[in-house]
């Protein structure tokens, strides 16, 4: 195990095993737990209806009514959202209260309490604690989406900030994919299993909380908010080995900018003009990362699929080619971040989301032409999942961070996971009616979302590789001065751009 870990940290040039493993124990009960309880809940589906019509018929001598199982189903799968949205509000405000770790460290708490309530759900014929222990979960996937980003790029020197932030989206992907596979009949996806199944998520909760406590708290955390310098350094040289130095001066730079300032509240965030430039952009991007049809051709799979001719029972084996294919995006878009940068990726993406968006409404239209045209459908699904992943799905996370300095990320974090989320409830919700109304028509609504996201990426986003924070924001304040024609509002000193 430990040779196979120095030569992925060969390969991705990273300077210190630590960082390395620093990087692993943050995501494994960070985003993993957002990917892995996405795909898990679907599985059991069956089942766990059965168990509602069951525990109804045992409560009120009635077979629920088919109106009332769907709501209460659509129920514990949608409040997954609601607790998403309350876990990147409070998971903002924590990780400056009691540090990025910390708030990690903690936001284990409510998966184990979540494990535990929906495992007991079948033994004590309570369906509610299903509810209960969804909403909990999406708290710690809120909480984890917003804080571990955060430690992964405060931690990273700034050479290697993309490949360490792309840890986000590889882990989420691998959430998906391990989610997958878990619910196949072969493992835990058949009934007697299913109270089992849902209750996993305590194991990476557990794998994190022996694990993250050997690694240092963000540097950048510590001397910039707590002024705790030597605590700061001892951390750098443990995570960075020789090349500590550089990145410090980096940090102390930072805190001189911010010297007397605190953490912003996110409606403070809201009111600064210097920084709405990179406001506009992150919720643009989050919104995008939603809205761009992913959840749309996830949807059209298994339709495709069984139009190619699979066999319904062997179709959840192909949908893991799906899971797989975005997470192998996901680590080459790692190894390709640092080289290309983060701008031609995510706009690349979207580019090639919009041609596949064009290439899907031909083939569905004419789906029963040739016996052939179900399999180009198909091809079409691979390209615009791995378009997805190359770009917009890894990079979105790594410029919310990188667009502001230490004082402004929590609060850019807190209103960036709340847009996500909730276009992520938006898109569940109306998704249905767009594709019942419009039909293979509904990827001309994603077009326009895809090439219209492109467009304001080339002509916005500055390209934020190799460049440190301080730098990132003067990028932004040279364009706000070029495309303003008032300077009344606008400070010349680096101070007002990073606050």
């Amino acid at each position: 195990g430990g040779s196979i870990l120095l030569v992925i940290s060969a390969l991705l040039q990273v300077p210190n095993r630590t960082l390395l493993l620093a990087g692993c124990a943050a995501c494994i009960g960070g985003t993993f737990q957002y990917g892995y309880n996405v795909s898990v809940i679907n599985a059991p589906t069956k089942y766990v209806q059965d168990f509602v019509n069951q525990t109804w018929l045992e409560r009120y001598n009635t077979i629920i009514s088919e109106s009332g199982l769907t709501l209460i189903w659509s129920t514990i799968v949608s409040i997954f959202t609601i607790g998403g949205l309350i876990g990147v509000t409070v998971g903002g405000t924590l990780s400056v209260k009691i540090g990025r770790k910390g708030t990690l460290l903690a936001n284990n708490i409510f998966a184990l309490t979540a494990s535990l309530l929906m495992g007991l759900s079948y033994t004590t014929g309570l369906f509610e604690l299903l509810i209960i222990g969804r909403l909990l979960i999406g708290i710690n996937a809120g909480i984890g989406l917003c804080v571990q980003p955060m430690y992964l790029i405060e931690i990273a020197p700034t050479v290697l900030r993309g490949t360490m932030g792309m840890g986000t989206s590889i882990f989420i992907t691998a959430g998906i994919l391990i989610g997958q596979v878990v619910g196949l009949q072969e493992l835990l996806g058949r009934e007697e299993f299913w109270p089992i199944l849902v209750s996993t998520s305590c194991i990476p909760a557990l794998l994190q909380l022996v694990t993250l406590p050997w690694f240092p708290e963000s540097p950048r955390y510590m001397f910039i908010d707590r002024g705790d310098e030597e605590g700061s350094k001892k951390a750098l040289r443990k995570l960075h080995g020789h090349s500590w130095n550089q990145e410090w001066d980096d940090i102390f730079k930072e805190k001189d900018n911010l010297e007397g300032f605190c953490a912003k509240k996110p409606w403070e965030l809201l009111r600064d003009r210097s920084l709405r430039w990179q406001l506009l952009t992150i919720v643009l991007l989050n919104s995008a990362q939603q809205l761009n049809g992913i959840n749309a051709i996830y949807f059209y799979a298994s339709y495709l699929f069984k139009e190619s001719g699979i066999p319904a029972e062997r179709i959840p084996y192909v949908t893991i080619g799906t899971g797989a294919c975005e997470c192998i995006t996901a680590l080459t878009c790692g190894m390709l971040i640092e080289s290309l940068g983060r701008r031609v990726l995510i706009m690349g993406g979207y580019t090639l989301m919009s041609i596949c968006c064009v290439l899907f409404t031909v083939a569905l239209t004419f789906q029963a032409a040739s016996p052939v045209i179900p399999y180009i459908s198909m091809a079409c699904v691979f390209a615009f999942i791995l378009s997805f992943g190359l770009g917009p799905g890894g990079v979105t996370n790594i410029l919310t961070t990188e667009l502001f300095t230490q004082t402004a990320r929590p609060a850019a974090y807190v209103i960036a996971g709340s847009v996500n989320w909730l276009n992520f409830f938006f898109i569940g919700l109306v998704f249905p009616f767009i594709v019942t109304g419009l039909q293979q028509y509904c990827f001309l609504v994603f077009l326009v979302i895809c090439s219209l996201t492109a467009t304001y990426i080339f002509f916005i986003i500055p390209e934020t590789k190799n460049k440190t924070f301080l730098e990132i924001q003067n990028e932004f304040r040279s364009f706000r001065k070029s495309n303003s024609c008032h300077t009344d509002g606008v400070s010349a000193t680096l101070i007002s751009t990073s606050m």
